[in-house]
């Protein structure tokens, strides 16, 4: 397995990537791997995500969001949706530039926000050879287990004294994102320790800006859905409880192309490497069928 660190401009900050191939052939299929809210490139299950299609004879790039991980840009560990979708943008330009890539068989894959991300990009970029949305992002539950409605409304309090730090310039208040039911955090429930075991790796940090999550309550990838020109894989959790199957599958039935597949995960068990494994092969086979020479 061969990596290389590469680095590429989005709108003037420098974003941090490792291009991962298993072959010295050029004009490669490559996946574009987009991490979830506030994860990073080098979490253990992207990087295994990466080399399994690298093994598969693709070329895999992962990157870090901007304010995140390796990449650049101040205040860290704020997600801003415009922001994300065009890290995505910038590193899809980058991929289609690069010599070992064929420029027509990108494809992007995704996972929680990053999920929805993929399909809110590739609505408007008919070059996407594919999409592969894991546990996708479509907009909030109404309630989030593991949360009363006091502790809702606690961090609605932060959420908004958040944004307003922003508007003037001050230094973001940081909350854990994920957390222990009752706790004040982005994800809160019974899964929060081994939830952070898996993402455990150099940069990754549970800690981030909550004023994200005023942008994420308007924002729905399944409103784009119906514009994809290219197949669409949608992967759901029939336990998910952040991201709701009667929500995600959406995804797949507005799409024109799309196709659905369930598996009796949580959101959060889909990382754990026997249950990874088995959907990663189960992508693997779609990217066969839909995309020519892969």
């Amino acid at each position: 397995m061969k990596t290389l660190a590469v680095t590429f401009d989005s709108s003037g900050t420098a974003c941090a990537g490792m291009l991962y191939t298993e072959t010295e052939a050029v004009g490669l299929p490559c996946v574009v791997l987009c991490p979830g809210f506030s994860g990073t490139q080098d979490t253990p299950s992207v990087v295994a995500t990466a080399q399994a299609f690298a093994a598969a004879g693709m070329a895999a790039l992962t990157f870090d969001y901007r304010r995140f991980g390796v990449s650049a840009g101040q205040p860290r560990q704020v997600a801003d949706m415009p922001e994300q979708l065009a890290d995505i943008r910038a590193a899809i330009r980058f991929a289609r530039e690069h010599p070992l890539v064929d420029p027509d068989r990108i494809v992007l894959w995704g996972t929680s926000l990053g999920g929805g991300h993929v399909v809110t990009v590739a609505a408007d970029d008919d070059r996407i050879a594919a999409v592969v949305a894991q546990v996708p992002f479509n907009g909030f539950p109404r309630r989030a287990e593991g949360r009363s409605t006091r502790a809702t409304l606690a961090l609605l309090r932060v959420m908004v004294a958040d944004w307003l730090r922003g508007v003037f310039g001050l230094a973001p208040h940081y909350i854990p994102a994920v957390g222990r039911p009752g706790e004040l955090a982005v994800l809160t429930g019974p899964q929060a320790q081994p939830t952070i075991d898996a993402m455990l790796s150099d940069t990754w940090r549970n800690s981030v800006a909550p004023r994200a999550l005023l942008q994420m309550m308007r924002y729905k990838p399944g409103d784009h859905a119906p514009r994809l020109r290219m197949p669409l894989l949608v992967c759901i959790g029939e336990r998910d409880r952040e991201t709701l199957a009667e929500d995600t599958v959406e995804l797949a039935e507005r799409a024109p192309f799309g196709e659905l597949r369930t598996y009796p995960f949580s959101h959060f068990e889909i990382y754990r490497p026997d249950n990874r494994d088995k959907v990663v092969a189960d992508q693997i086979d779609f990217l066969h069928r839909v995309v020519p020479g892969v």
